[in-house]
Formats: C-alpha cells, structure tokens, sequence
C-alpha cells in the first residue's frame, strides 16, 4: 500500500474523530438538561404535594364550618319557631289587655303614624297644624299610659321579655350562621384558588416529563451515533496499523534484496578474481557467501 491511501485514512480518522467529539458534547448536553428538567420536575412535584396537602386541609375546614352552619340554622330557626309563639301569646295577652281595658293601643299607634305622616306631607293653616300636633301629643299620652298600664301586668310584661330575649337569640344565631358561612365560602375559595394552582403546576411536571423522555430518546440516538463512529475509528485505526506493518515489511524486504543482489554482484567480482574492497568483504561477510 503506497503512501496516498494512508494518509487518506490517517485524515478520515481524523474527521471521525472529531465527529465522535461533537457527538459526546452533544450527547452530554443533553443528558445535563435532562437532569437540570428532572431537578424542576421535582421541585414542582414538591410543590404539588404541598398544595394538595393545603387543599385537604381547605376542605376540611370548609366542611366543619358549612356543619356549624347547618347546626346554627337549626337552632336560630328553634329560636325564630318559639319567638313566633312567644310573639302570638304577647299578642293575645294585649288583645286580652286590650279588650279589659276598652282601649287597643296597636290602633292608636296606626292611627298616630297617620297623622304624623299628614303633618310632615300635607299642606294646612297654622290653626289647623297647631290642632293637629296637640292631637299627636295626646295620641302619645294615650300610647304611653296604656303601655306603662300593660307592663304593669306581670304575665305579659314575662312574655315581653321572653320575646325579647328569644329575638336577640335568634339574632344572635343569625348572625353566627353569616359568619360561619363567610369562613365556609373563603375556605371554598381557597380551596378554588389552590386547585388551580395544582393543576397548572400538573401540566408543568407532564409537559417536562414528556421533554425529559424526548431528550432521552434523542440522547440515545446521538451516543449510538457516537458509539458507531468510535467502533468506526478502532476499525480504521486496525486498518491503519497493519498498513504501516505491510508497509515496513515489505520495505525490509527490499532492502534485503537490494543487499542480496549488490552481495551477489560482489561475490562474482570475487569469482572473476577482482580485487575487493573492505566494504565488499564485509557485503559478502553479511550476505553469508564469506
């Protein structure tokens, strides 16, 4: 094999060589991002437990508030129930009251509100306003006379009071039920907001994982690649090697052919009876015909 085609191996080797190394960084880089996304993925997926803990506990706690929602209704409605009764019996206590004394203030309070509301809206005279207001004020001696007549009862100034003490219960338990609600529906919204926040943070884990996959796939088409053109320079530099063998030996083996025939050009000088040099003796001394 001549000098030419071994050198075209030695420079395609060298190509190979270089492809391999482009291979390898490219396969590395691959293989650094894929781990820099699978860090991220779980970080996020970290992330994911979290929250969903943080939801669990929303829900828990939306749920023990919509209970003492629904306990607190129950009882304000027991409340708003006997205030109802308590209310009918105060009412017929006054009825009672009322007939005994001939006199039915809730009339005299409709009958007030009429003429307050025609002095504040009506046009009239001086004279005429100036009847109508002492009118009024003898309407609110009146009221207030038959109410001190009718707190005086014992029985119904009880019930009053009862009454007035279940409204403020019933009030009361109202007011709890809209706060529990409140507590409800914010827990809720959290909740909401936290669902969200998982299910985009869910499509990130998948949409990363689906890129890590891809990147592995990719990843190992360029190390086959690679191996290829590794196993492809072992192969050339085999090639290469027995080359240069070949190469020295059949240069030792011209040159033992040119000693051989310059020996044997010696060896018939030598015959012919010429003169030989010390060089020609050791030629012929080397060539074994001495």
């Amino acid at each position: 094999m001549d000098d030419e085609p071994l050198e075209q191996m030695t420079q395609k080797k060298d190509q190979l060589q270089d492809k391999a190394n482009e291979l390898k960084k490219k396969r590395d880089t691959l293989h650094d991002q894929s781990k820099k996304l699978a860090r991220e993925r779980d970080e996020i997926n970290a992330k994911v437990r979290q929250i969903r803990n943080q939801i669990s506990e929303h829900k828990k706690k939306r749920d023990e508030y919509n209970e003492r929602v629904k306990h607190a209704k129950e009882q304000r409605n027991e409340f708003l129930t006997s205030h109802v009764d308590l209310k009918k019996k105060v009412k017929e206590l006054e009825r009672e009251r009322t007939h005994s004394s001939g006199v039915n203030v809730n009339e005299l309070k409709q009958h007030l509100r009429k003429l307050e509301t025609e002095q504040m809206t009506q046009p009239m005279s001086a004279q005429k306003e100036k009847k109508l207001i002492e009118t009024i004020k003898g309407i609110h001696l009146q009221i207030k006379a038959e109410e001190e007549k009718l707190n005086k009862d014992p029985k119904l100034k009880k019930a009053i009071e009862e009454e007035k003490l279940l409204r403020q219960k019933a009030e009361k338990q109202h007011d709890l039920v809209e706060k529990m609600a409140k507590k409800a529906q914010e827990e809720h919204q959290e909740m909401i907001e936290k669902l969200q926040q998982l299910d985009k943070n869910v499509k990130r884990t998948t949409e990363i994982q689906e890129n890590i996959v891809m990147m592995k796939i990719e990843a190992d088409k360029v190390h086959k690649d690679f191996i290829d053109h590794v196993n492809a320079i072992h192969e050339l530099e085999k090639t290469i090697v027995s080359s240069e063998k070949k190469k020295e030996k059949k240069k030792k083996m011209d040159d033992v052919s040119a000693a051989q025939k310059q020996a044997d050009e010696v060896f018939e000088r030598f015959k012919r009876g010429e003169k030989l040099s010390t060089e020609d003796l050791m030629i012929l001394q080397k060539a074994g015909l001495l």
